[in-house]
């Protein structure tokens, strides 16, 4: 089963088993194999950098690895796989259970690690996502 992440526009792809085999995802020209350090998502990757591809408008507010949509036959489409965290550089997904971005990506390690340094806002959503986990696994 694969669920659908929203970053800053663009739609991410996580499959339960982690890969995504079986599918030409790089559109062809594939630089490497993007892997999440948290998670072991894999991707091939077609462009790392602030600036997607076949673009006209669109600078992205980090340095990212990124792929063409392979679901959608508009060039311009994409998605953003991950970065690396600004604090461990870290290569890790977009995913929720794996990174934030608040003005630069950070792993969730070092999220909790440095939660105080956060605004309340978003030390809220940390903790409420961390009592949910707990919650769901007992």
């Amino acid at each position: 089963m694969a669920r659908s992440l929203k970053t800053n526009g663009a739609d991410a792809v996580q499959h339960e088993n982690r890969t995504l085999e079986g599918m030409d995802l790089s559109g062809g020209s594939a630089l490497g194999l993007f892997t999440c350090e948290l998670c072991e998502m894999s991707s091939p990757y077609s462009f790392y950098g602030q600036k997607p591809p076949n673009t006209r408008a669109i600078v992205l507010l980090e340095e990212c690895y990124g792929m063409k949509d392979p679901f959608s036959p508009e060039r311009e489409k994409f998605l953003v796989l991950g970065s690396k965290c600004c604090l461990c550089s870290k290569t890790v997904c977009v995913g929720t259970d794996c990174s934030l971005f608040y003005t630069k990506r950070f792993c969730l390690p070092c999220v909790r690690d440095h939660l105080h340094q956060f605004p309340e806002q978003v030390r809220n959503e940390v903790l409420r996502k961390k009592s949910v986990q707990k919650t769901s696994s007992s």
